[in-house]
């Protein structure tokens, strides 16, 4: 797994060292807006399966598309202004990824160029689509429901520490979703009898501070948002978790490589390929309102079981039998 994510990792590196010059050497050539909140670094594997999805609609980069990229590096409160310019310079698709910000910041930019996003928020209530089946208006794209991913997570964190009485939930206070995720955990640890103990971070910094209050409360486990930001700090998270000897379940498989326990969610490599799919079906004519918002069909449960035994945890059966990898 570790060999085919650098192999990707470098693939997508060279497309975004590929010279803007080289690219639209062609001055008739269409460009694509490409808006993240986070860092090309951290998101080159995605990057790859967007282009993929391009590959499959019959467009290249720097053959017969040229895409223009702006990154927020985790900074939200960069994104209109990012979207701006991206409208400013008439791409002909906006794409809008790392989150329901960047789709929001999309919509606020222009009601004319079309959008594709992918979104952890419900897209009608957070006012980017009028439903799911039409759109309508100029955007649609690939939403994957945090919360209900949540109500999964912790019911995978319930089966493999049964016992704990309170549970940590890390949660980005900017992020869009938070206030509903939140709301979601509460509901469902108090279903298991459970506190939940609300820490919030989107910084190194912020998390640091965290699991020194997480050290203090001294709960049975502890679970993280799914968010991109805190995504691309995993690394960091799983250090810490690791440090405090912590049963955490993460939203993405790369947590889990570095060594944490477990994560649960969609395959992002499957959602940024439906985005790039998307993006080439609207270059050649489609528009968004007819397109439905999709909704990912893989999911990926993976667990590493030397990182269990470190934490004296055994895995049930019936956990084992329903993941897609297991780390030895």
């Amino acid at each position: 797994m570790i060999d085919r994510r650098t192999f990707i990792g470098s693939i997508a590196g060279g497309i975004l060292a590929v010279p803007l010059a080289a690219r639209a050497q062609n001055s008739s050539m269409p460009v694509i807006g490409f808006l993240s909140s986070v860092s090309p670094a951290q998101w080159s594997p995605f990057l790859a399966a967007f282009h993929q999805g391009l590959n499959e609609t019959g467009y290249v980069e720097g053959k017969n598309v040229a895409i223009e990229f702006r990154w927020a590096e985790g900074r939200f409160d960069r994104l209109p202004a990012l979207a701006a310019d991206l409208v400013s310079r008439r791409v002909a698709v906006l794409v809008a990824t790392g989150g329901t910000r960047s789709g929001l910041a999309a919509k606020a930019a222009t009601s004319t160029i079309p959008i594709v996003f992918a979104a952890g928020s419900d897209p009608v209530a957070q006012g980017l689509v009028a439903s799911l089946g039409r759109p309508g208006g100029n955007a649609t794209g690939v939403s994957f429901f945090s919360t209900e991913l949540m109500t999964k997570r912790l019911q995978l964190l319930h089966e493999l520490v049964p016992t704990a009485t309170e549970i940590a939930l890390i949660v980005n206070p900017n992020s869009s979703a938070a206030e509903s995720n939140v709301r979601t955990a509460q509901q469902q640890a108090s279903s298991y009898g459970q506190r939940l103990r609300v820490l919030r971070a989107s910084t190194e910094q912020e998390i640091d501070a965290a699991f020194a209050t997480f050290a203090q409360l001294r709960p049975g486990a502890l679970l993280i948002e799914n968010d991109p930001v805190l995504r691309s700090l995993h690394a960091q998270l799983v250090a810490l978790a690791a440090r405090y000897a912590v049963p955490t379940v993460y939203e993405g498989p790369e947590a889990v490589v570095a060594g944490g326990l477990m994560s649960y969610g969609p395959s992002l490599s499957d959602v940024y390929r439906q985005v790039g799919v998307y993006t080439g079906r609207i270059l050649k004519g489609a528009k968004p309102a007819d397109l439905p918002v999709l909704q990912p069909t893989k999911f990926e449960l993976v667990i590493n079981l030397k990182t269990a035994k470190a934490l004296g945890l055994g895995i049930p059966q019936s956990v084992l039998l329903r993941a897609d990898e297991v780390i030895q």
